[in-house]
């Protein structure tokens, strides 16, 4: 039964994921209808629910401002929950105020839940305070509406003391700081550029008034522009001390699934690095389901469950508690985890993982279950990928053992890669690829060409998470420059780490 319906207009800020809230986010969890401005980081759909959990749940962009005002006054009237995401701050520089003005006439419950500005997060990546007790203690922010309509008045603008910001298209600046002069703000007062539509760190063009024009015009800027004006410019070289960090200027791309990727993306980002979250694959039942319910019904006949991945141990686990209730009807079978990763998965269901093969090799697996005890005449049931590597069970079977190798998901292409980050490592290369599967190098090959993409873009490097992922590079006659140590996300980002420091 729906309750009664209500519009959110959520700030994204601009770029950075950081820019949304944590209100913003619990929003987007729960949300039954998602509209979002195209331009917005494709990572922010990440944090809302996956449309395929529920029939009722859509996510879409925002079109025009009518037909987007239509959609979400319709839902909300059905009793639906709308966030509609919008750039910037939506009732600071965003278009929030007008869709506001437009619920309200329509008799729309909505909310407001802010996102960090544009401004705010440009001049704080470049180091620059907007206001000081000495320097600036009066903050005027002019945009390019207010110029264009006149309703400045620059002779008393000039006049006053403080930090002026300017946030308009780059070539109005120019013809503005020269009437700031004109009437009487000294030509050399200090100013820094700094480009409106580019997330991340920036380093600033430092100029004076009188230089504004030719400068941004020597600099090529294209979209939105912001001027900071004033002696808190000179402060930059005290407030942009920030700890130099292991990957600052590295450019990392993500390969790994949105379901996944995360924890891989915020240790990438801690380190300083730059990501390109590329989600190439995602995961999906098998193609043949009745093997898994044969599984099911015949627990108690295994000797040993063998994981080999926590996607195996996320899959195998949904279908398990759609038929049973308890843990217990697990039965007797011990349990093998291969890798850490998989091993804190089981362990995360509170199962004690009897064995743990540290390499997802084949003849390794086997060596450490002969270790272990002889597995001749045991039962042994791998839960693992459809298309997975045949060595495995041929080298359990060379040591007795009975095996039944399962397929609880299939690992298909990404259908939704995000067109900017696409187009954005299509154009301008990375420092880095990192693989966390075979399959993700198979994917990412079958749309990339991962050859050509290393020769367009020399300076680009591959990282894999282990042995199986390299041999998958191997396979395209290509040798990673890291593999990790330990075969975790951690390891991977250590090795990383390592690569960067002997740089």
């Amino acid at each position: 039964m729906k309750g009664k319906g209500i519009v959110y207009l959520v700030g994204a800020g601009w770029g950075d994921v950081g820019g949304l809230t944590v209100r913003g986010a619990e929003l987007l969890r729960g949300a039954d209808i998602v509209i979002y401005d195209a331009q917005l980081h494709p990572e922010l759909s990440w944090w809302a629910p996956d449309p395929t959990d529920r029939e009722d749940r859509v996510h879409e962009p925002a079109t025009d401002f009518e037909a987007t005002l239509e959609r979400m006054i319709a839902a909300a009237r059905a009793g639906q929950m709308v966030v509609r995401l919008l750039s910037d701050d939506p009732c600071g520089f965003g278009p929030g105020s007008a869709e506001a003005e437009r619920l309200t006439n329509a008799g729309v419950p909505f909310a407001v839940v802010p996102g960090v500005p544009a401004l705010l997060a440009a001049v704080h990546s470049a180091g620059i305070p907007l206001t000081h007790h000495q320097h600036g203690p009066r903050l005027t922010i002019i945009t390019e509406p207010e110029a264009a309509e006149g309703a400045v008045d620059w002779a008393a603008e000039a006049k006053l003391p403080g930090t002026k910001v300017l946030l308009m298209s780059p070539e109005r600046l120019g013809p503005i700081a020269d009437r700031l002069v004109a009437e009487g703000l000294p030509p050399e007062t200090p100013a820094a550029l700094l480009r409106g539509d580019t997330p991340g760190p920036q380093s600033p063009l430092a100029v004076t008034l009188a230089t504004v024009g030719a400068r941004i015009t020597e600099a090529g800027f294209s979209g939105p522009a912001i001027a900071v004006i004033g002696e808190v410019v000179k402060l930059r070289a005290k407030t942009n001390r920030s700890a130099r960090r292991p990957l600052d200027g590295q450019r990392v791309v993500v390969t790994r699934a949105r379901t996944q990727a995360g924890p891989l993306v915020r240790h990438l980002r801690d380190l300083g690095a730059t990501v390109l979250a590329l989600p190439i694959i995602k995961t999906v039942p098998p193609t043949n389901p009745a093997n898994i319910v044969d599984v099911l019904l015949e627990l108690n006949a295994y000797d040993w469950l063998v994981f080999t991945s926590p996607n195996g141990v996320t899959a195998f686990f949904d279908l398990f508690f759609k038929r049973f209730q308890d843990l217990r009807d697990l039965g007797g079978a011990r349990l093998a985890a291969v890798g850490p990763g998989t091993a804190a998965a089981l362990r995360a269901l509170h199962l004690q993982v009897d064995l743990m093969p540290k390499q997802a090799l084949g003849a390794q697996i086997a060596k450490a279950f002969a270790k272990f005890e002889s597995v001749e005449n045991l039962r042994i049931c791998l839960l693992r990928a459809e298309v997975a590597n045949p060595e495995l069970p041929r080298a359990l079977e060379t040591l007795g053992a009975i095996v039944d190798d399962v397929a609880v998901y299939r690992t298909v292409a990404e259908p939704e890669i995000p067109a900017a980050t696409d187009a954005e490592l299509r154009q301008t290369g990375a420092d880095w690829i990192t693989f966390t599967s075979a399959s993700t190098v198979a994917h990412f090959h079958a749309r990339y060409d991962l050859p050509a993409l290393l020769r367009k873009f020399p300076q680009l490097k591959l990282a894999t998470i282990g042995p199986e992922t390299s041999k998958a590079l191997a396979a395209l006659a290509l040798v990673p420059t890291v593999e990790a140590k330990e075969h975790t996300v951690e390891g991977l980002v250590q090795a990383l780490r390592q690569a960067a420091a002997r740089a």
